[in-house]
């Protein structure tokens, strides 16, 4: 057993947090000395293999790498080795560099298969929303390939990282590390989840081994009475700790994400207020927003 000095938080660093936040365990300014310790140890072992990559491998990045594996260095380490295999391979700096995101694409896709990031949480954490129950799978066949629609994930997650979660932060003036996630299954037949099943495998993927511990509050919405069946092969798919994160409900759903959205954050559709010119799944309204205008205007 650890000794209480191991055992007890020590007070990283957190640049911008403010006098009320308080770092949830595992963070910065919430790690215990051993947590500390591993952490400067898969630096330093990062370092002296010549595999530590400065502009991704910051601590918050390595630190959601060690807490996927439970702090278990080895397993963080081997893990961290495989989405740096796995980013090259994937071509993920050319996929940043590319222009999906404004693209028609984009625009038709999101009319298709509807998936935006929305406004933020009461913890002021970026809302993404998918609405399976809008899918159009043969008319997102005829404009797209899976191929496409991964790269296009993988560019929002990147996105996410360096965009959203910094203006997010700013915002709260405390980092931000995860997101709300609201997944709308109305009118969704298992044969509709069977003919996507290969996407949401591969994504599920993506999410788990290479950007692990992004995800916070998840919602499962107007989940059918046979969803059961779905979830039975959905389930495989994931770790102990992503199954424990998700709520699974049925209709009666709004007064659930009420607690953990604003209401004028939230679309009318969903329960709440919101009613963006144009529609909310087109806006991608939020904070980041307000940087990238900021950013627009110095230019």
């Amino acid at each position: 057993m650890a000794s209480p000095s191991e055992q007890n938080p020590i007070n990283n660093s957190v640049n911008g947090a403010n006098s009320t936040y308080q770092p949830p365990p595992g963070r910065l300014g919430n790690l215990t000395i051993v947590q500390n310790d591993t952490l400067e140890e898969m630096k330093t072992e990062l370092q002296a293999e010549g595999l530590l990559v400065p502009e991704r491998h910051d601590d918050a990045t390595l630190l959601r790498f060690l807490r996927a594996r439970r702090f278990d260095l080895v397993k963080a380490k081997k893990m961290l080795i495989a989405a740096e295999g796995w980013w090259k391979d994937f071509g993920v700096d050319d996929i940043e560099k590319s222009v999906l995101i404004g693209s028609n694409y984009v625009r038709s896709g999101r009319q298709i298969l509807p998936q935006f990031y929305h406004k933020t949480d009461k913890d002021g954490c970026p809302v993404y929303i998918e609405r399976l129950s809008r899918l159009d799978d043969k008319a997102l066949s005829g404009i797209t390939t899976q191929d496409r629609m991964l790269k296009h994930l993988v560019q929002e997650y990147e996105k996410m990282i360096k965009y959203r979660y910094p203006a997010c932060s700013k915002l709260v003036d405390h980092p931000v590390e995860t997101t709300c996630t609201i997944l709308d299954l109305y009118g969704v037949s298992t044969l509709q989840f069977y003919q996507v099943r290969s996407y949401v495998a591969a994504a599920a993927k993506i999410g788990q081994d290479y950007y692990p511990e992004v995800m916070g509050s998840f919602y499962i919405i107007n989940a059918p009475f046979l969803f059961s069946a779905v979830w039975s092969l959905i389930k495989p798919w994931l770790d102990e700790v992503t199954v424990a994160k998700i709520n699974i409900l049925g209709e009666d759903y709004k007064r659930t994400l009420l607690t953990q959205i604003p209401a004028e954050n939230l679309p009318m559709d969903l329960g709440g207020t919101c009613q963006c010119v144009g529609g909310c799944s087109l806006s991608d309204a939020g904070p980041w927003n307000e940087v990238r205008q900021a950013k627009n205007g110095q230019e």
